[in-house]
């Protein structure tokens, strides 16, 4: 296994890092910016008030995409296993 092989490895499981968790990220990010924008508009200053809608964004987010994120994480798993013996020698 060369240099070569362990950058595409590392680039793959990147590249999974950042689909997996993707969906999630973007939709608290959008969250986020709602409630922003609500509580700029309303002027209420509660710090906390961010969090709750937040948390129950990425849960049903996890329920969404759920399913999706783990067969995207066994396939690249399964896909390391298959190719075990090329890894290590």
């Amino acid at each position: 296994m060369n240099s070569q092989d362990v950058i595409s490895l590392a680039e793959d499981g990147i590249f999974t890092v950042l689909m997996i968790t993707g969906p999630l990220l973007v939709l608290a990010l959008a969250i986020g910016l709602a409630v922003s924008i609500f509580q700029a508009t309303t002027q209420i200053q509660e710090q906390t008030l961010a969090f709750i809608p937040k948390i129950v964004a990425v849960l049903l987010g996890l329920l969404f995409f759920g399913p999706w994120m783990l067969t995207k994480m066994v396939e690249f798993t399964s896909n390391i296993f298959h190719n075990l013996n090329f890894f290590v020698g």
